[in-house]
């Protein structure tokens, strides 16, 4: 008989495998898992051990996965989904519990939102530990592989396992320096003018909210930006613009001056994202609640 034993595959080493997996880094894994680079090295030894098979090799500078790890993916995120699936019915106390989350948000929704949320939640007592990523264009995958728990982004990624739900709605202003010049007043000068972007690491834009319009027409931008916190920088003392929502007033924006845009465009939804295996999850249902309320004293 096979001295093996499964059950060494707890919960914690199938999380930091996928992790590995994720990052083709023993010392990323450990960066996201807060622990050091030999605790592991250790799991991963003991994943090989039982699974039979170097699951990852070196290569240049980083970890290759083998076949048979490439495989394990889907079934060992099954596995941990199951297994969280048992706590759903759990009686729920947030100043009982730490609850951890990872959230995609680009600026505007992180600082409007999120600052409130955690001063809110301290003074009760709740013990709430946040981290971000950049969502960008946000990708299903990124909640799909757990790199996240929950987003807020106005370009919602699709699928059957995905749910979604509208929190801020927003129509899309012109910023610009009041002391430089005045904001166009027709689309021909909006098309002419110099204008600021952002453009996410996968390259799409910041203008993919902007429906309705022949983009096409609109001048190529003369600046462009990784996120919205640096548009200030570059607007202030020019004669650039930069197309946002109105709610960027309340946030990264708010040292601009902003006009209405002289022509039809839609507003853009904000929504709050999340995978079906949070869905039931009485910690993830609590915070989706406390974000949906903030936001609606956002939208009074």
């Amino acid at each position: 008989m096979s001295k093996i034993d499964f059950t060494d595959l707890d919960g914690k080493v199938l999380r930091t495998f996928l992790i590995i997996l994720q990052e083709n880094s023993v010392s990323k894994a450990a960066d996201r898992l807060g622990v050091t680079q030999s605790a592991i090295s250790h799991t991963l030894a003991k994943l090989r051990r039982v699974l039979g098979d170097p699951l990852f090799v070196r290569s240049g500078h980083g970890l290759m996965p083998t076949e048979r790890a490439l495989s394990l993916k889907e079934p060992v995120q099954i596995v941990l989904d199951g297994m969280r699936g048992l706590t759903d019915d759990r009686p729920f106390d947030p100043l009982a519990e730490e609850i951890n989350i990872q959230i995609a948000a680009n600026d505007m929704p992180r600082e409007l939102i999120f600052p409130s949320l955690l001063q809110t939640t301290r003074r009760e007592g709740v013990r709430l530990r946040l981290s971000f990523i950049p969502s960008g264009v946000p990708h299903a995958d990124l909640l799909r592989n757990d790199r996240c728990q929950l987003m807020l982004t106005p370009l919602p990624p699709d699928g059957p396992d995905i749910f979604q739900k509208r929190v801020l709605i927003s129509p899309l202003m012109i910023y610009y320096d009041a002391d430089q010049r005045s904001p166009p007043d027709s689309w021909r000068a909006y098309c002419q003018a110099d204008h600021v972007e952002v453009r996410f690491a996968d390259g799409r834009s910041s203008r993919a909210v902007m429906r309705g319009v022949d983009q096409s027409q609109i001048r190529s931008p003369t600046v462009i930006l990784p996120h919205f916190n640096a548009i200030p920088s570059f607007v202030k003392g020019s004669d650039l613009i930069s197309t946002d929502t109105a709610l960027m007033k309340c946030g990264p924006l708010a040292a601009l001056e902003c006009a209405p845009l002289p022509f039809e465009c839609e507003p853009v939804a904000i929504y709050m994202v999340w995978h079906q295996r949070s869905a039931n999850d009485p910690a993830h249902r609590w915070l989706r609640n406390r974000i949906e309320a903030i936001a609606g004293k956002l939208q009074e």
